[in-house]
C-alpha cells in the first residue's frame, strides 16, 4: 500500500503516468475516470503576450478628455509602450500604457484633425529584454462632434453678374464644408439655360454664353433676368442653396449685321446703276431733241438773211425770192414745234435721276464702317436703307431701265464734263 501511496503522488506532481510496479496487485483498483478528471483541472501556464482590455473602436466628442489603462497579462515593468501614425495629441506613457488625449477643439479649427473621420492608429508593445516578446495591434479612434455647422455653397461670384449677348460667362461653383461636407449640387433656372459641361459637385465650373436675340423687344430697357439656383445636398439631404442673378444685355451680332449692311450697300450700288442707265436714255432723248432744234432754227434764220439779202438784188426774180424766202423762215417755227417739241418732262426727270445718283453716293460714302464693330452700324444700315426707300419713292414714275453697259461705261457717261455742264446750276 506504501508503493501504491507512493505512486499516486507521484503521478501527481509529473503530471502525467508513468507505469508503476507493485508487489500488491490484485488488491490495488485505480480508478481512471477519477483520473483523466484531475488530469483536465490542472492549470496550464500563461505564456502568449496578449493584451486583455483593447477596445478596437473608441469615440471621442470634441473637448473631451480620454484616459484609457492599458493591461496585459505580465509584468508591465518588463515591457514598453508605444504608438505610431497616431493623430495629433494622442500618447501612450511609455511604462504604464496608459492612453491619453484631449481632444482641443483648436485641432479641428485649424484643420489638423476632422470631424467623421477614422484615424487608424497602430499600437506596439515590446519586451525590454527579448525583442520577440511583442505584439503589434491597431485601434480605431473617431472624433464627433454635437455643435452642428452646416456645409454652403459659395459661387466664386457675386450675387449679381452682367453679360453682353454673344459673349461667355464662366464662374466656379465652390463649397464650404461643414460638419458633412455636400455630396451633390442640382441647378435650376427660370430660363432654359445651354451650359457648357454640368455642375454637379462642388468645383464645378459653370460656363454659358447668351445668343444673340435671347432678349426680347418686349423686354424692359433691353435687358433680360436670369436666375439660376444652385441647390447643393449632403448625404442626410440637408439642402444648402446659392442664388446667382444674370443680367443679359442686348448687344449686336456683328457678323450678321455686317452681312445686313453689305447686302444694303449692294442694292443701292445696282439701283445706282439702274439710275445711271435711265439718265443716259433721257439725256441722250433730249439730246438729239436739242439738237433738231438747232438745225430748225439754223435754218430759219438762213431763210430770213436770204430774204434781205436778195431784196437788195437789181432782178425782178431775186427780189420776189427776197421777199418769199422771210415768209419760209417763219413757217418753219411751227414746223420745229410740230417735228421736235421741247422735252420737258425728260429734261426735268434726267435732271432729278441725276440728282438722286448724286445722293446716293454721297449717302453711301458718309455711312461707311469705320471698323469690324462700328457701334453706329444699326444707325447706318437703317439710314441707307430708309434713304433708298424714299428715293425710290420719289421716282416711282421715272421708268427705269436695265443697263446693259458695264458699270465703268455709265460712270464714265455720268461724270463726263460736257454731261455734267448741262446740269450744272448756273449763277444768276
Amino acid at each position: 500500500m506504501i508503493t501504491n501511496k507512493f505512486a499516486f503522488i507521484l503521478v501527481l506532481s509529473l503530471g502525467f503516468a508513468l507505469p508503476v510496479f507493485s508487489q500488491v496487485t490484485d488488491s490495488l483498483k485505480i480508478d481512471t475516470a477519477k483520473t483523466d478528471t484531475i488530469f483536465r483541472t490542472i492549470p496550464q501556464e500563461d505564456t502568449a503576450l496578449r493584451i486583455r482590455n483593447l477596445n478596437p473602436y473608441i469615440t471621442l466628442h470634441v473637448d473631451s478628455t480620454l484616459q484609457y489603462k492599458l493591461d496585459i497579462n505580465k509584468d508591465q515593468s518588463q515591457y514598453y509602450w508605444f504608438l505610431t501614425n497616431s493623430p495629433v495629441g494622442l500618447k501612450v506613457e511609455r511604462n504604464s500604457g496608459l492612453l491619453t488625449f484631449k481632444a482641443e477643439k483648436a485641432f479641428f479649427l485649424s484643420g489638423r484633425l476632422k470631424y467623421d473621420l477614422e484615424y487608424k492608429v497602430n499600437l506596439g508593445v515590446q519586451n525590454l529584454d527579448d525583442p520577440k516578446d511583442k505584439i503589434d495591434t491597431s485601434f480605431t479612434l473617431l472624433f464627433f462632434n454635437t455643435e452642428i455647422i452646416p456645409s454652403k455653397i459659395k459661387p466664386s461670384v457675386n450675387n449679381i453678374v452682367y453679360v453682353d449677348e454673344g459673349d461667355s460667362i464662366s464662374f466656379k461653383v465652390q463649397c464650404e464644408d461643414g460638419n458633412f461636407p455636400i455630396e451633390n449640387i442640382t441647378m435650376t433656372s427660370n430660363y432654359p439655360v445651354k451650359t457648357i459641361g454640368t455642375v454637379a459637385k462642388c468645383g464645378d465650373d459653370f460656363k454659358w454664353s447668351p445668343p444673340f436675340g435671347f432678349v426680347k423687344p418686349t423686354d424692359k430697357d433691353k435687358l433680360r433676368e436670369v436666375i439660376v439656383n444652385f441647390v447643393g445636398a449632403n448625404k442626410f439631404n440637408v439642402r444648402d442653396t446659392a442664388t446667382i442673378r444674370i443680367v443679359v444685355r442686348e448687344n449686336i451680332n456683328y457678323p450678321q449685321k455686317v452681312l445686313e449692311y453689305n447686302e444694303v450697300v449692294r442694292n443701292i450700288q445696282s439701283y445706282s446703276n439702274r439710275l445711271k442707265a435711265t439718265f443716259m436714255e433721257l439725256d441722250k432723248a433730249v439730246k438729239s431733241t436739242r439738237g433738231t432744234r438747232t438745225t430748225f432754227d439754223l435754218t430759219s434764220a438762213a431763210s430770213s438773211l436770204g430774204g434781205t439779202v436778195f431784196s437788195s438784188l437789181p432782178t425782178d426774180g431775186q427780189k420776189t425770192a427776197g421777199k418769199i424766202l422771210p415768209s419760209v423762215g417763219v413757217a418753219m417755227v411751227p414746223v420745229k414745234e410740230s417735228v421736235a417739241p421741247i422735252k420737258k418732262e425728260e429734261q426735268n426727270s434726267a435732271t432729278l435721276v441725276r440728282n438722286s445718283i448724286k445722293r446716293l453716293d454721297y449717302l453711301l460714302q458718309n455711312n461707311l464702317l469705320v471698323g469690324e464693330k462700328d457701334p453706329e452700324l444699326l444707325n447706318k444700315t437703317q439710314k441707307l436703307r430708309d434713304e433708298l426707300k424714299q428715293i425710290q419713292m420719289q421716282l416711282i414714275e421715272v421708268p427705269v431701265v436695265e443697263f446693259g453697259d458695264s458699270p465703268e461705261e455709265l460712270d464714265k457717261y455720268f461724270n463726263n464734263p460736257k454731261v455734267a455742264k448741262k446740269y450744272r446750276m448756273k449763277k444768276s
